[in-house]
């Protein structure tokens, strides 16, 4: 067979698509999660009381220096296995209820510390001025620090949103079955004369879906950012 012939026998025996549909959903539930509880953790990590503090510090340095495979693995073999939680009764939705809550909670100590990053661009003397017209920490957070903390930090965020999508590859650790790295697994044991060219095809698969990423989030932070 010609390159041709080869590319459209893999197309047509296996659904490359919905692969990296399913990937793409990862990303998508796995993203809000972890901006939600990356955004509290990086408050956490500015709040005034030591006890927040120290308990922001302390998620940030267990998750972001765990491996991602850890993690999945101790979710399916350790919560699911032994403590028996279930988010679903059909298991290929809850494996990936799983891997969406492993992938929020491992990618929101790096949401966290680009919130953080973004909030010291605020000049302090906005704070101060929030502080002194009696606004409480939150309402200050929500009304001063957050809505310029996001427009300084819309570029580590976008990072943390590529390698998010690159991440969701591990899903295959939480039995994830239909992901991309599982169906080129099986695309490659069943047509090892093709590995080449099957590796291609994904890692195309996966610059087509980044690079858009790099190019909105990099255009963003030039459009927002703050002028000081």
């Amino acid at each position: 067979m010609n390159l041709f012939e080869q590319v459209s026998f893999l197309f047509s025996s296996y659904n490359i698509p919905a692969a990296f549909w399913v990937n793409i959903q990862l990303t998508f539930w796995a993203a809000i999660g972890a901006l939600l509880v990356g955004t509290v953790l990086g408050l956490m990590r500015v709040s005034p009381v030591p006890s927040l503090q120290w308990l922001g510090t302390a998620y940030v340095t267990v998750f972001r220096n765990t491996p991602l495979t850890v993690l999945m693995l101790l979710a399916v073999l350790g919560v699911w296995s032994q403590l028996k939680i279930t988010f679903a009764q059909d298991f290929a939705t809850n494996f990936f209820i799983y891997a969406c809550v492993v992938l929020a909670i491992y990618h929101a100590a790096f949401v966290c510390e680009a919130v953080r990053s973004g909030i010291n661009t605020v000049p302090l003397g906005q704070a101060e001025a929030a502080r002194a017209i009696g606004l409480p920490f939150l309402p200050a957070a929500r009304l001063v620090l957050l809505p310029q903390a996001f427009r300084g930090a819309i570029a580590p965020l976008g990072n943390v949103l590529i390698a998010l999508i690159k991440n969701t590859t591990v899903a295959a650790a939480a039995s994830v079955a239909v992901e991309t790295s599982s169906v080129m697994r099986g695309m490659i044991e069943a047509n090892s004369n093709m590995v080449i060219l099957i590796f291609m095809i994904f890692a195309l698969g996966y610059v087509i879906l980044v690079v858009p990423v790099g190019v909105v989030t990099t255009s963003l932070s030039r459009k927002l950012a703050v002028t000081r």
